[in-house]
């Protein structure tokens, strides 16, 4: 599993609790200056930090011109050197999946400065959008071009595609505004406001998905069976070429293994600070299916069964230097501070309304009831310590420091949004004096006004994203509308053979 223990930590905490004990006050300050609408009415007096995404500031960094300039000069070097005669201009869609448009090399600068345009359908995902259900807010229409601009800090030459690059790109809507329903740019507002607060994430992703071997021809009546063991010696040279190609694209992989069944396989990336982890996992999903199929081979994240679609967020909170880790506690006590147990709080306080995000299709929901046999319609959410049966596994291994694995996720999620939504829930339990509580100091427990439960069913988890009003309000209402648009054409369309198989094509 990742091990956060590498990076720097400071050599003396003497005054580790009172440090922590500021930073929440910090918190609770910059809490009730920020004039937003009360959350709700238990929180009177006290306002929410988390800026509407309808309103609030541009997370989108443009670079300085000498900053641009020495990227520009960087980037022109390695396509002269690798002979490049494409670059892809990648943004996630609703899904996660990776929507592209490739322009040739000798282009590349003029669109650095002018973006790629891209029909905005293609992002968002809902084939006739009704007016009470979405919300056209800074667009002309659902049927209007958006612009991709590259995130220069991303390109990478891709080690599985022919003399090819790819940039990940930032949205915008054809007025110049930031699309709202973008995943990426959702997850760089929460980010934003969590290092308003004094704080950095410190996260990475593991994902487990299933290789298939590719019969002569593939329809829908076609079968695929999981190749009999991944590891074998005539199998090296995928695995060899999938990690050594994600480590040339900036994504580090910490250990790979064959897991639990024929064919499935558990992949772990090293932590990184801010969006890198998301960017990781976004690079993977479409890495995997490029290598796999030179192998003839398909992988896939989505499997029917429910069984084989595990996405963990391992993530600890650190302060701004990165050399403290706030779930550390100062004592060497192998258990969360109060600020950890805050952060997990507010994790409990949210789980219905983020299991709609993190497992956002029908089959992969089935993993949370495992083999129960009662018809319950929902199941109480679980978290220990060093304990992987629980959705919220707090890692404590001794010297290298504490961290919650939020596994709640699916490998179908898409990864900026549990990025974006662990972060607003455990921003809520940081400065939350309602709900669920955290113990004392010196205590394992939380006190909770409510108990957490996680819905089974994905049209209960809709109606708790819907009113859940943090979240609401902390991740936009335009993506909230959208996502749920799109989710209720999914179920609607889901008892059809057709929509089915092109869904799962859709993951492959």
């Amino acid at each position: 599993m990742n091990n956060e223990g590498d990076l720097p930590q400071e050599d003396s905490r003497d005054d580790g609790n009172k440090t922590e004990a500021s930073r929440i006050n910090k918190l609770r300050r910059t809490r009730k200056k920020v004039t937003k609408p009360q959350i709700s009415s238990t929180e009177i007096g006290e306002m929410d930090i988390s800026s509407s995404k309808d309103n609030g500031r541009d997370s989108i960094q443009i670079p300085t011109t000498p900053q641009l300039s020495s990227r520009m000069k960087h980037i022109k070097q390695e396509m002269a050197k690798n002979h490049l005669q494409f670059v892809r201009f990648e943004a996630a869609d609703l899904h996660g999946v990776s929507r592209s448009k490739s322009i040739p090399a000798h282009f590349f600068q003029e669109k650095v400065t002018h973006g790629v345009f891209m029909p905005r359908g293609y992002l968002e995902l809902i084939p006739n959008p009704k007016d009470n259900e979405v919300d056209h807010i800074r667009a002309t229409c659902f049927n209007s071009d958006i612009v991709l601009m590259p995130e220069l800090s991303t390109f990478r030459v891709l080690p599985w595609a022919e003399r090819t690059a790819r940039v990940i790109c930032d949205t915008f809507t054809v007025t110049g505004k930031p699309l709202l329903t973008s995943p990426r740019y959702i997850a760089k507002q929460q980010l934003d406001q969590l290092q308003d607060c004094g704080f950095s994430l410190l996260s990475a992703f593991i994902y487990d998905f299933c290789i298939f071997g590719v019969p002569e021809i593939i329809n829908s009546k076609t079968i695929s069976f999981p190749t009999l063991t991944l590891l074998n010696n005539h199998d090296q040279p995928f695995i060899q070429e999938l990690v050594d190609g994600l480590y040339h694209t900036g994504a580090n992989v910490e250990s790979f293994s064959s897991s639990t069944r024929p064919g499935q396989m558990e992949i772990c990336f090293l932590p990184e600070f801010g969006i890198s982890a998301a960017d990781n996992a976004f690079t993977l999903r479409t890495g995997v299916k490029e290598v796999a199929r030179k192998y003839n081979y398909i992988t896939s994240f989505f499997i029917e069964t429910g069984i084989c679609n595990s996405g963990i967020l391992s993530h600890s909170l650190w302060d701004l230097g990165g050399k403290r880790n706030m779930f550390c506690s100062s004592s060497g006590s192998e258990q969360l501070t109060v600020t950890g147990k805050k952060w997990l709080a507010g994790l409990l306080k949210h789980c219905a309304a983020l299991s709609c995000l993190m497992a956002p299709a029908v089959s992969c929901r089935k993993r949370y009831s495992k083999e129960r046999k009662d018809q319950k319609e929902s199941m109480p959410t679980t978290w220990g310590y060093n304990d992987n049966s629980c959705a919220f596994n707090i890692k404590c291994h001794g010297e290298r420091g504490t961290r919650i694995e939020n596994k709640l996720g699916s490998a179908t999620a898409n990864p900026y949004l549990v990025l974006a939504a662990t972060v607003a829930a455990g921003l809520d339990g940081l400065q939350s004096s309602d709900g669920a509580l955290a113990g004392p100091d010196d205590s394992t427990e939380l006190y909770q006004s409510k108990p957490s439960e996680i819905p089974l069913k994905l049209e209960d988890a809709l109606v708790a994203l819907e009113e859940d009003q943090y979240l609401r309000h902390a991740l936009g209402e335009t993506f909230i509308r959208y996502f749920v648009a799109m989710k209720k054409y999914e179920l609607e369309n889901e008892e059809t053979d057709a929509e089915r198989n092109k869904f799962l094509e859709y993951f492959i």
